[in-house]
């Protein structure tokens, strides 16, 4: 997976969600209802997209009694909850870096005219369905905070697709319906991951100034603050753009 990294980009998001924890919760818990409703059904037995959903919640620290709690309004077993479904906007910023929005969304008109608002005041523009889609691959993504030639047989070994070092950490790609299950691996090898994710991997980078750069986090940053916005990839270079 050669010419980019996807590091910068995690632990920018990370240092976001840390400021909006109670955003972040209810991302998780709109992630797991959708999961939940998908056609797998409300057991993560059963239902792998479920199973992921709440793996990534509890690496994010949400609370067990809070996911419980929604299994069993999902079960059937308490007040009915809302049924998300999942939306996906294609677009660009400025510069021309393309964007993928994913977002989970109980009122279809309202999230369109809040996504679209953002693009305008930020200086991007809406695409239609598949415009930049194609830039991107789905993979499971995990950063171990060691790279070297151990931790690389490892990853092999617990099921890795493509290995990439960067910054001295070892980024360790997987097919996303076994990110989870590749990481607990790992640590019961000795290797404890600091992130955890599927994500949209771009095939390749736009590289702009830092000024140019900086309007598209503005962006990426405003859409992520809605409230039906789980996720925005780009495929803006951060190498070089200052924080």
């Amino acid at each position: 997976m050669a010419g980019h990294s996807k590091w910068a980009q995690i632990k920018r998001k990370k240092a976001a969600n840390d400021n909006k924890r109670g955003k972040l919760i209810t991302k998780h818990m709109r992630a797991i209802s959708a999961a939940a409703r998908s056609g797998g059904g409300p057991d993560p037995a059963g239902n792998v997209q479920l199973r992921n959903a709440i793996e990534a919640a509890k690496r994010d620290d949400v609370p067990g009694d809070n996911i419980e709690r929604l299994l069993a309004k999902l079960r059937g077993e308490g007040e009915g909850a809302s049924k998300f479904e999942e939306i996906v906007y294609e677009g660009y910023a400025p510069g021309g870096v393309a964007l993928l929005v994913f977002a989970l969304s109980d009122n279809r008109n309202r999230t369109a005219s809040e996504v679209r608002h953002v693009f305008s005041k930020h200086g991007g523009s809406l695409g239609s369905s598949g415009a930049v889609a194609w830039q991107f691959e789905r993979k499971g993504l995990i950063v171990l905070p060691i790279a070297g030639e151990e931790a690389q047989e490892a990853a092999i070994d617990a099921g890795a697709v493509d290995l990439e070092e960067s910054e001295g950490l070892l980024e360790v790609y997987t097919e996303p319906n076994e990110v989870f299950n590749v990481a607990q691996t790992l640590e019961e090898s000795g290797f404890k991951a600091d992130s955890v994710e599927i994500t949209m991997i771009p095939q390749n980078t736009t590289s702009l100034s830092n000024d140019e750069a900086q309007k598209v986090l503005r962006l990426i940053d405003a859409l992520e603050d809605l409230d039906d916005v789980q996720n925005v990839y780009s495929n803006l270079d951060l190498s070089g753009v200052e924080a």
